[in-house]
């Protein structure tokens, strides 16, 4: 891959022969005053627009579970996560998914369920709200999943090993007494991991984790340490629109 972010099918043609490609998304909606990071945010317009072309491609919802056990991506699967379990992509994103008929996970902060994006807002972001409990059963009623993101968010790599166990073991324990489902997908915050904060999740009895970094997903992919790409906006300079005004003069 190219590119470290992903805005539209178009920009990434190998996308549906070199592995299995994850799909990571934060923020739907409207972006509120104060916001500093502005990528984070994805419109309900270009979502559904990303939906769009993955079903006129013939691709499918895939799996998590299915990461690192193929050569290529045979079955034109795509993989779509949320990080944080912000109560906009509750708002923006089930309805869209739900026209295309594609699947999500969304990974949770569990002990700010009902509550706001602290770790973000320390660093001076725009606050938002995360889903309240309630939320993500209506989340899990229209058939998507839910995976573990710690306690609060924090900086594993940063934090003291015994710390770190607790953020990622417990995060998994409190979330299945919560909502009665078994809980096999983590998210490292910030993409923040190590080989010792990865033995922690693989002793935690996770069968997936998901990064940062930038990638599809072959046959060889380390399942604790899946890589993903960015959605986002497309950046705003003559290159991305020349090719914009050239799609739409194809059409």
């Amino acid at each position: 891959m190219t590119t470290s972010y992903y805005t539209s099918l178009h920009d990434c043609p190998g996308l549906l022969r070199e592995g299995l490609p994850i799909i990571t998304y934060h923020k739907l909606g409207p972006r509120p005053p104060g916001t500093r990071l502005k990528g984070l945010y994805v419109g309900e317009a270009l979502f559904r627009r990303q939906l769009g072309e993955w079903r006129d491609a013939g691709m499918n919802p895939g799996s998590l579970a299915e990461a690192g056990t193929a050569d290529g991506n045979p079955q034109g699967r795509v993989v779509l996560t949320f990080d944080d379990g912000f109560e906009n992509v509750l708002r923006h994103g089930l309805a869209p998914l739900r026209e295309h008929r594609f699947r999500a996970i969304q990974f949770l902060v569990a002990d700010l369920l009902g509550k706001t994006n602290e770790w973000e807002q320390r660093e001076g972001e725009a606050t938002e709200r995360l889903m309240e409990p309630s939320q993500v059963r209506e989340w899990m009623a229209a058939g998507h999943e839910i995976g573990a993101h710690t306690c609060t968010h924090p900086h594993l790599t940063q934090s003291p090993l015994a710390q770190a166990r607790e953020e990622i073991t417990a995060s998994r324990r409190k979330l299945e007494d919560l909502f009665g489902v078994p809980v096999q997908h983590f998210c490292y915050p910030y993409g923040d991991w190590n080989p010792a904060v990865r033995d922690l999740v693989a002793g935690a009895g996770y069968l997936t984790a998901c990064t940062t970094e930038t990638g599809v997903n072959g046959a060889t992919a380390d399942r604790l340490a899946l890589r993903r790409l960015t959605a986002r906006y497309a950046s705003r300079n003559w290159k991305n629109l020349w090719a914009l005004v050239k799609r739409k003069l194809a059409r």
